[in-house]
Order: structure tokens, then C-alpha cells, then sequence
């Protein structure tokens, strides 16, 4: 535990680089889910990704998660709550989200998460918006309607949305209220938190992970399909929230929590270099209008 707390007082003190690479590894974490396809089932890997986490994890904050359950317990509905809709459901969405949608379509959408959480604040929290964040979340909104649409008329006349693209908006639901629910989480150590955290997205994942073998879907990792595993297990997952948190700590949470904006932005490009998808003009036009709208929704944060 000394030389945890010696890495996140010297070498985890860098914040730009931290929630750089923070953006970068949650912009991979779209190419993995394409790339998981065919390799690994979506439950599986959300189940097992949670297995690599609490596995670093519960050695290093074991014992400060013991010392902590009196406060975790008078919190546990909230806990669970936040472990089940913020880690499990927008995982286990994404990763089945990825069967049926293209990786840029995949990081686009997370620009939407940003706006979501302010629209939370106005509604839950009683934040006043003032114009120029309301037409931000408009704008914001208007690019993911251009994107799940491909930029047709038609399709949305029609509402033919593609059933991948409205998975993932709801998983970005679900991480905005994850996101809102940080609030207010208990008073202790920011990695004993996510560890009890990822304790519960492992559990609530088990369900998940028995209906898809009771009906015949599930399916485990080819040599590929642990590869994918290992990256979404160790970067995504782990290094990816503790650099979040750590940056959050040295630069505040409103500052830190533009570096979000990052992630469709690096998740399109990957998508494009590695996997070969194309990149439409309503690609680029709903990915502007997103970085846009963002843009100007805190502006005036």
C-alpha cells in the first residue's frame, strides 16, 4: 500500500497526461467491443473484466475496505446503485451495443455523456442553465440524432434506428447517473471506493452472465477474445478510473471532466486507423456538432 500512495503522490501527479490517457484508453474501449465480436460473448466480458479489477484491487485496498464497511453499509442501497447502472449496465449495454453498431457510432454517442450529466444537474440538482448551456445540450443532442439516423431524413421519418445505436444511448444514460451519483458518495479513499464498486459490478454481472448460457448465446474466450479481456480488464477498467480519479483530485472535477470530451474524438479515429470503418460525412458532421454543443455548455460552467 506505501509504494500505491508513493506512485499517486509522485508519478500520478501529472494531470493533463493522466486524463489524456484516460480519454484515450475509453476511446479504445470501442474498438475493443468490435473487436470482441465473434471472440467473446458481451457477458462474459463484462463479467470477467470486473474479475481482472478485483483482482488487483482487493490486495492493495483490502484491508482500507474493511475498515470502511461501517460507512459503506449505512450506504449500501446507493453503492449498489452506482456499481449496477454505472459499471454493469453500461458495460454490459456497450459490449452488446457493439454486435450491432460500428465503433465510431460507439464513441460519437459518449459525447452525449457530458450533456447528459448537466441536464441531470438542472433537473436533480437544481442547477440554473443559462441559454448558451441549454442550446449546448441541443446542439449535443442534435449530433447523436445525425449520427443513430446516418444523417437520413428518411430514417428518421421512419424511426428505423439501429437497435445498437439505442443501446448505447441508454448506457449513456446510465454512466451520466453514475456520473451525478459521485456527488454524494461516501466519504472514503477514492480507490477503496472503486473497489467496492467493482465488487458489486462483478456480482450483479452473474445473472447476466447465467442468462446468456441459459439461452445458448454465451460464449468464451477464443485466444483474440483474451486479448481483448486483458486490455478492457487493465486499461478501460482499472488504470482508466484511477488515473480519473487521481485527476480529478489535482484539478478539480469541472476541469477534469472536459477531458471526456476526448473520447469520441480518439474512439473515431481508432476506429478508422485500426478497424478500417468508414468515416461518413454525417460522422463528421454529428461529431462536430457534438464537440460543439459540448463546447458550448461549458462555456459558461
Amino acid at each position: 500500500m506505501k509504494i500505491l500512495q508513493s506512485l499517486w503522490a509522485g508519478l500520478f501527479g501529472q494531470a493533463y497526461l493522466l486524463l489524456g490517457l484516460t480519454a484515450l484508453f475509453w476511446g479504445g474501449n470501442a474498438i475493443a467491443g468490435r473487436l470482441a465480436v465473434g471472440e467473446v460473448s458481451p457477458m462474459v466480458l463484462t463479467a470477467l473484466r470486473w474479475v481482472i479489477v478485483v483482482a488487483v484491487m482487493l490486495p492493495l485496498t483490502g484491508r482500507q475496505l474493511a475498515e470502511a464497511w461501517p460507512v459503506l453499509r449505512d450506504r449500501r442501497v446507493s453503492t449498489i446503485l452506482m456499481g449496477i447502472f454505472g459499471f454493469t449496465g453500461f458495460n454490459g449495454l456497450f459490449y452488446a451495443a457493439a454486435h450491432h453498431t460500428t465503433a465510431v457510432n460507439l464513441t460519437i454517442f459518449q459525447g452525449s455523456i457530458p450533456v447528459l450529466v448537466l441536464i441531470g444537474m438542472v433537473l436533480f440538482f437544481g442547477l440554473r442553465a443559462v441559454p448558451l448551456q441549454i442550446l449546448g445540450m441541443a446542439v449535443t443532442l442534435l449530433g447523436v440524432v445525425v449520427v443513430s439516423v446516418k444523417g437520413s431524413l428518411e430514417i428518421l421519418r421512419s424511426l428505423a434506428f439501429n437497435i445498437g445505436d439505442v443501446w448505447t444511448l441508454i448506457a449513456c444514460v446510465f454512466y451520466a447517473g453514475y456520473t451525478l451519483g459521485l456527488r454524494r458518495r461516501p466519504q472514503i479513499p477514492g480507490l477503496v471506493y472503486f473497489t467496492a464498486l467493482a465488487i458489486v459490478a462483478f456480482l450483479s454481472s452473474l445473472p447476466l452472465l447465467a442468462f446468456e448460457a441459459a439461452t445458448g448465446t454465451v460464449q468464451w474466450p477464443t485466444l483474440k477474445g483474451w486479448a481483448v479481456l486483458l486490455y478492457v480488464g487493465l486499461l478501460p477498467s482499472l488504470l482508466a478510473q484511477i488515473f480519473y480519479i487521481r485527476g480529478v483530485e489535482l484539478i478539480g472535477p469541472a476541469r477534469a471532466g472536459l477531458f471526456v470530451n476526448l473520447v469520441p474524438v480518439f474512439g473515431a479515429l481508432l476506429a478508422v486507423v485500426l478497424l478500417g470503418e468508414p468515416f461518413a460525412f454525417y460522422h463528421a458532421l454529428g461529431l462536430a456538432l457534438v464537440l460543439g454543443g459540448i463546447a458550448l455548455a461549458e462555456r459558461r460552467r
